[in-house]
């Protein structure tokens, strides 16, 4: 192949991020199965189950009737409609239309919201652990990622004193995520009253806060949004949901958001120059779930927390993993210090939960993420949206890993 006339080049923007360490787990993990080994992976926060028939059906009848070509930019009038009457149901949010924008996924959303209002030297709060992408996107938007710890002898909770501390004149959001990813953590309106408190007296803070686990919560949890808490906090607070965990919808990528005008309409400028609206076929999915039964989300919440139940029974078996118990989303968040400066029966020492991950699925063939991709270690998150089999399986060698550790 003939070399380039010109030098390849990547931006210098690309610096600032690295390629995600969940997806490259999964990475990995597909490579090792398509090699023929028997790999478990719980490195994916995707949901197992089925799209509800009920959207496939939708969007077979969008096909047929001929909605196939280009989409509205923010979403149908159908779709917008949908999400309207969802966050008055659901949250007790009442939106207008031009209030509400529809994304490829809500991480589309999120790109909108943090590049359509940062500019260089805006600080965007990130409470820690917290989701990969935060930070990445804040880099794509040459501001600066401000990481807040919240410590697991506080439960994983962003605590009102520590948020305080980290606001300053300079930060433009604060992101919140409730159930968290990766630690499961829920906010109970205790913690989001304080939060909210901290907020009031700084004006010129504004929300996002990425609600897409909404609807998997345990132990009688119950969810509430921070706009929904605290309505003076409404006209600077995101709202941003999605179909693609709560209805098994990964791959539809339907993300939606409600906040001020303003706002939204600056987010609709990035997306037109980005992507564009929706899949025309997918937004029609998209409003037969929202609109359609709800029953199944207890239903696979109950699932869920079974699963989880059962992670934390058998991972109490393993030398050296202490497990915080989430009370939403899907993944366990776990402590591997114990494990540190130890050696596994293939021979690999143990410095850290890279290390970990990375002899887990070398020598045990299980996919976990290690918990520096989140700001915090030393942990491992586990995702158990899996079938139990794979589950009690994925665990049985987690324990053999630590427990022939020396």
């Amino acid at each position: 192949m003939p070399e380039l006339a010109v030098p390849f080049r990547r931006a210098d923007r690309l610096k600032r991020i690295a390629i995600s360490a969940s997806a490259a787990m999964s990475d990995k993990a597909r490579e090792l199965k398509a090699a023929g080994i028997n790999v478990i992976s719980l490195s994916s926060g995707e949901p197992d189950f089925a799209t509800p028939s009920h959207a496939m059906e939708a969007a077979h009848k969008a096909a047929l009737a001929g909605d196939t070509k280009y989409p509205p930019q923010t979403g149908s009038v159908a779709l917008l409609k949908a999400v309207q009457r969802k966050f008055s149901r659901e949250n007790g949010l009442d939106y207008a239309l031009d209030e509400i924008l529809t994304g490829n996924g809500a991480k589309q959303i999120i790109f909108d919201a943090i590049v359509s209002t940062c500019n260089a030297g805006d600080e965007v709060i990130i409470p820690t652990p917290g989701w990969i992408t935060y930070a990445d996107i804040v880099n794509l938007a040459e501001a600066t990622p401000v990481s807040v710890a919240c410590r697991a002898e506080y439960g994983f909770q962003l605590r009102a004193e520590d948020l305080e501390e980290a606001i300053t004149p300079k930060t433009r959001w604060l992101i919140l995520n409730f159930p968290n990813n990766p630690s499961g953590t829920t906010g109970d309106e205790a913690q989001l009253r304080a939060i909210a408190d901290v907020l009031l007296r700084h004006p010129h803070v504004w929300v996002l806060t990425d609600d897409i686990y909404e609807h998997l919560t345990y132990d009688d949890t119950k969810f509430v949004t921070i706009a929904q808490l605290e309505p003076a906090l409404k006209n600077r607070t995101l709202t941003v949901n999605g179909v693609s965990k709560a209805y098994a919808m990964t791959g539809w990528r339907v993300g939606y958001c409600g906040g001020p005008r303003e706002l939204i309409s600056a987010m609709n400028v990035v997306q037109l120059q980005a992507t564009g609206g929706i899949a025309t076929v997918a937004q029609a999915a998209a409003v037969a779930v929202l609109d359609g039964p709800q029953g199944l989300l207890r239903e696979q919440a109950e699932i869920y927390r079974g699963r989880r139940d059962l992670v934390l029974k058998l991972l109490g078996g393993a030398r050296g993993i202490e497990c915080h118990r989430p009370s939403g989303a899907f993944y366990v968040y776990a402590n591997v210090s114990g494990t540190i400066g130890r050696t596994t029966a293939g021979g690999t020492k143990i410095n850290n939960d890279v290390d970990f991950v990375t002899a887990l699925l070398g020598e045990k063939h299980v996919a976990a993420v290690q918990g520096a991709a989140y700001g915090m270690s030393p942990y491992v998150r586990l995702s158990y949206a899996t079938d139990t089999e794979s589950l009690r399986e994925a665990c049985s060698r987690i324990v053999d890993f630590c427990n022939t550790m020396v």
